[in-house]
C-alpha cells in the first residue's frame, strides 16, 4: 500500500508512543504525523532550512530529530511544538538507557548527548574523517554507532569512552544500525552491498546481499523477529533472518509517484514498524509504503 506525501520528500520515519507514526520531509523542513488510514497532518519547521532527516521516538513522549544543515536537534511534541537545541552538523539520534538523547555529529566526528535537563556534552571519536551516522542504543548500557567513512562500528559508554571496531570489508561505508531480536548490533554496509552483525564482545559477522550494488541504507528488528532494511538504489526492501537468510521484496515506482506520467525512483531511505504491525518505509520520491507482514 502506498500513501502519497504531497507536502514533501518523506526521509526518516518512527512510530511514536502516541500510536502514530512521524516522518520527516528533509527538503522542505517539515515534520509530518500519520495515524495509519487517517489524513497525514504536517507541521512547518520555522527556519525551513535545517534539512530534518532521521526522527525517534524520547523517553519524554516527544519525537526528536536531528537537522543536519540547520544544526540543531529538535524535539516536537504532539501537538507540533518545537523546542531546539544548538548541534554541529547532526544526523543518527536515539535514546540512551539513561534517559538522555545521544546522536551524532557527522563533520565534527563526535557524539552528542543531550540529558533529560537540556545539557549538552559531546564525546570525540577517535577516527580522523570517520563521519558518525546512525547510532542506537545496546543492551549493555551503551550507544553503538556506524562511522561511515572510517569504516568501521563503534561503541560509546555512558560515560563517554569509545571503542572502535573496524570492519573487514574494505568500503563497506557502514549507515544503519539496530539492536537485533538476538541482541547483536545489525547494520547495513551501503558501499559494500552487505548486511553487518556485531556482537557485544566485537565479533563481526557479514552477509553479502545478491545485488551488491543496492545500496542499503537503514535498518530495523521487526516484530517477525527478523531484520528489515532499505535498499535505496535498487527500489527494495530487504528481510534478513539472524541465521542470514536474506529475502527482497521491491517498492512501488514508476508513474504513480509522480505527476507528469515518467517513471520515477521510490528512493526508500528511513523505514520502521508502524502501530500496526507492519513495516513502514519513508520514500523520498514523495510517499510512505506499507509492507504487511503477515
Amino acid at each position: 500500500m502506498l500513501t502519497r506525501i504531497d507536502e514533501g520528500a518523506p526521509y526518516g520515519i518512527a512510530t511514536g508512543s502516541d500510536g502514530a507514526l512521524w516522518f520527516t520531509l528533509v527538503h522542505e523542513g517539515r515534520v509530518g504525523r500519520m495515524v495509519p488510514g487517517e489524513k497525514p497532518v504536517i507541521h512547518q519547521l520555522d527556519p525551513a532550512d535545517g534539512q530534518p532527516m532521521v526522527i525517534t521516538p524520547g523517553p519524554d513522549g516527544a519525537m526528536w530529530f536531528a537537522e543536519g544543515r540547520g544544526g540543531r536537534v529538535s524535539r516536537i511534541t504532539a501537538d507540533g511544538q518545537v523546542t531546539s537545541y544548538e548541534a554541529d552538523s547532526p544526523y543518527g539520534i536515539a535514546a540512551g538507557p539513561d534517559g538522555a538523547m545521544w546522536f551524532t555529529q557527522m563533520q565534527t566526528g563526535r557524539i552528542g548527548r543531550i540529558g533529560p535537563d537540556g545539557e549538552r556534552t559531546e564525546f570525540e571519536v577517535p577516527v580522523e574523517g570517520g563521519m558518525p551516522a546512525f547510532i542506537t542504543a545496546g543492551l549493555d548500557d551503551a550507544l553503538w554507532f556506524t562511522i561511515n567513512q572510517g569504516n568501521a562500528i563503534g561503541r560509546i559508554s555512558l560515560a563517554g569512552e569509545v571503542t572502535v571496531h573496524p570492519l573487514p570489508t574494505e568500503g563497506a561505508a557502514p549507515v544503519g544500525i539496530t539492536l537485533g531480536p538476538d541482541g547483536a548490533l545489525w547494520f547495513v554496509e551501503i558501499g559494500a552491498g552487505q548486511v553487518g552483525r556485531i556482537d557485544t564482545a566485537g565479533k563481526i559477522t557479514e552477509y553479502p546481499l545478491a545485488d551488491r550494488v543496492a545500496r542499503p541504507h537503514a535498518i530495523v528488528t521487526g516484530p517477525d523477529g527478523a531484520l528489515w532494511f532499505t535498499e535505496w538504489a535498487a527500489d527494495r526492501v530487504g528481510r534478513i533472518t539472524t541465521d542470514g537468510t536474506i529475502d527482497s521484496y521491491p517498492l512501488p515506482t514508476g508513474p504513480q509517484l509522480g505527476d507528469d506520467g515518467t517513471a520515477r525512483k521510490a528512493e526508500p531511505h528511513g523505514l520502521t514498524v508502524g502501530p500496526d504491525g507492519a513495516i513502514w518505509v519513508a520514500l523520498e520520491a514523495g510517499a510512505l509504503a506499507r509492507i504487511s507482514i503477515d
